[in-house]
């Protein structure tokens, strides 16, 4: 994306001075007529912003209304990380950046988890909004300070939007695209002015964005990784590591921001600690151990099977499933339409006949998961049975330019018997591959050149081996030759980042009001520039076109009908073999943790939970003993 030049003009959203040009006196020889008051733009000023109507919490609400405000600070959680890091800025390419590494900074806004796309005053304590939705303004809070004393200021804030555009991640550029220019207009105002009105959740984006400190980065190449103990303004700041192996964090006890609304009753601990283990396997080992304190479950297999051991018999180690309403997105095996192999879209479609997705939730998974059906799964975003009224007005303008059956046909993903060895799914996916060119000769699937069907699946851990090797085994039933390669996280991140892998799996996360970071998904440009999440490379202007009226959708039900056609789209090109998704968080526990009573609507709120010191103390010195 052509990154816009900065706008000089027009920045100063709530000073009269910007418009008092066109409040000229008439050419009137009257003098006794007073020349007419400047134009004033009507401004809105408010504690909060939200994308589906007025926020649920009141200016003065004392703390977000899940967490206990009374919780008591104190003591240590023990994660686990996986993999290695080698430095401490997140926000570029280059280089593997340390777990936690997000708590150092705060955000000009705080979103709730209680509500689907709404974000309260944080590190601004005021929000100005014109009436014609060109631009938005946050006033920071006068008490803000960096760790070691100094200021936040409006400068901070536009240095941080500038250099991230220009020197962070691809998704930064797409992400802030629409936005034109950026200007501080006083030691604790910055104002952005956008390129239109039609961007509505531009705004929460921009308050999502993680200000860091303009005078510690002079001198220092922000394009470069490192291990420099970077400035913070947040709740904690970074106490000791061993690089590779151990990242611990620190509260700050006189963390300007500790009475705000959004920060009571959370950053409850003394510290954060993260060890780093080679892989999951290890990493439950080490929770059972207990050298780690909290885990959260992601295998199947494991939460049925792994915890039955004496700590959790004796009650020292707590689990439970927390149900959550997030959109699950989607997660998959996707492939690499840059790949030649995967550019025909019979291929793809065969590729998701052979994924036996039954026969993997009985024998590896103890049918704990629902199958995905759509990239905006678990909401009412999903596409589902035949076009609505609202999704053909806008599908009927690409006709010709999408699958024909898209219109009369409503997606399914395939269905087996669970025996996997599905023989009428395999007629249909080698009907395709034939259509598309490839025969079988020899037992093997090659092309007219006699070139073999090969391709490589890239893993970074091994826990996907159990899933990935049943497919191969279906895809060589075809003639295929499908190989399981598993590299560690460093070489998976560049590999990806480079786009050097044939298949791999992704989650694409969603949430209830999708906009700009479609474009990073999606876009055809996008895909060109490495690192950004276009994994699949898709390269379609209907996809385009689609991303940009789910970023331009005027309200609520433009947004459904937008994001749906979209979904319909994205479907009928099978990029993606779908894999499945969980409706609830499972988490395992030493018994050392106070929690409140109820856990956020969209998300895990670990940061409200706390150490009861009693509970602490109860628990074995040693508690490898327990085991």
């Amino acid at each position: 994306m052509r990154r816009r030049h900065l706008i000089a003009s027009g920045l100063a959203l709530a000073s009269g001075a910007a418009t008092a040009a066109r409040g000229q006196a008439p050419a009137s020889p009257a003098p006794a007529s007073p020349a007419p008051a400047p134009a004033v733009p009507d401004i809105r000023r408010t504690h909060a912003l939200s994308l589906l109507g007025e926020p649920a919490l009141p200016a003065d609400f004392p703390n977000w209304p899940w967490v206990n405000p009374a919780a008591p600070k104190g003591g240590e959680m023990a994660l686990a990380a996986i993999g290695s890091f080698d430095s401490f800025n997140a926000f570029i390419l280059r280089g593997t950046a340390a777990a936690g590494i997000g708590r150092l900074y705060d955000t000009l806004l705080a979103s709730s988890m209680d509500e689907a796309s709404t974000e309260y005053t944080h590190l601004a304590r005021a929000i100005e909004l014109p009436a014609d939705r060109r631009g938005i303004t946050f006033e920071l809070h006068e008490a803000a300070r960096w760790h070691d004393g100094r200021p936040v200021t409006a400068d901070d804030v536009v240095w941080t939007f500038n250099t991230l555009r220009e020197k962070g991640r691809p998704f930064y550029r797409a992400y802030w695209g629409d936005v034109a220019g950026v200007a501080a207009e006083g030691p604790k105002r910055v104002v952005f002015r956008f390129a239109s009105d039609e961007n509505r959740e531009l705004g929460l984006i921009l308050g999502q964005m993680p200000v860091l400190p303009k005078h510690w980065w002079e001198g220092r190449d922000f394009a470069q990784p490192g291990l420099d103990v970077p400035l913070g303004s947040g709740p904690y700041k970074l106490d000791r590591f061993e690089p590779g192996r151990s990242v611990v964090y620190r509260r700050v006890d006189d963390y300007w921001g500790r009475d705000l609304p959004s920060m009571k009753g959370t950053a409850n601990f003394d510290t954060l600690r993260y060890e780093y283990f080679r892989d999951t396997t290890v990493a439950l080992e080490a929770f059972k151990a207990g050298q780690v304190d909290l885990r959260q479950e992601n295998i199947a297999k494991d939460w049925a099977t792994a915890y039955d051991f004496p700590a959790f018999r004796r009650g020292l180690v707590k689990r439970e499933e927390i149900r959550h309403e997030l959109p699950t997105g989607m997660q998959g095996f996707v492939m690499n339409t840059r790949r030649l192999l995967f550019q025909d879209r019979r291929v793809r479609e065969a590729m998701g006949l052979m994924f036996d997705f039954e026969w993997m939730n009985a024998n590896l998974f103890y049918g704990s998961y629902a199958r995905t059906t759509s990239y905006f799964s678990n909401s009412e975003l999903a596409a589902t049975g035949l076009p609505s009224e609202g999704e053909l007005l806008i599908l009927s303008a690409f006709r010709g330019r999408v699958p024909e059956e898209l219109f009369t046909s409503e997606f399914r993903v395939p269905v087996s018997d669970g025996t996997n060895s599905n023989r009428e799914a395999a007629r249909k996916a080698l009907g395709l591959l034939q259509a598309a060119g490839w025969q079988v000769r020899d037992r093997k699937l090659v092309n007219a050149q006699n070139q073999p069907f090969s391709f490589e699946i890239l893993l970074d851990s091994p826990t996907f081996e159990r899933v990935a090797l049943p497919y191969v085994q279906s895809l060589q039933r075809l003639g295929m030759d499908a190989r399981v390669r598993t590299v560690d996280a460093a070489q998976y991140q560049k590999r990806t980042d480079e786009y050097d892998f044939d298949m791999t799996v992704d989650l694409i996360g969603q949430s209830l009001s999708p906009g700009n970071e479609q474009r990073d998904f999606w876009n055809s440009e996008k895909g060109k520039e490495p690192g950004s999440r276009n994994l699949i490379g898709v390269t379609d202007p209907v996809v385009d076109a689609l991303v940009e009226l789910v970023v331009a959708a005027p309200d609520r039900q433009a947004l459904i009908d937008r994001t749906r056609a979209l979904d319909r789209v994205l479907l009928w090109g099978f990029y993606v073999v779908p894999h499945w998704h969980s409706r609830s968080f499972r988490v395992a526990w030493w018994d050392k943790f106070g929690k409140p009573e109820r856990n956020p609507r969209y998300g895990l709120d670990l940061q409200s939970w706390w150490v009861e010191a009693a509970r602490d103390r109860a628990l074995p010195a040693d508690r490898g003993t327990a085991q």
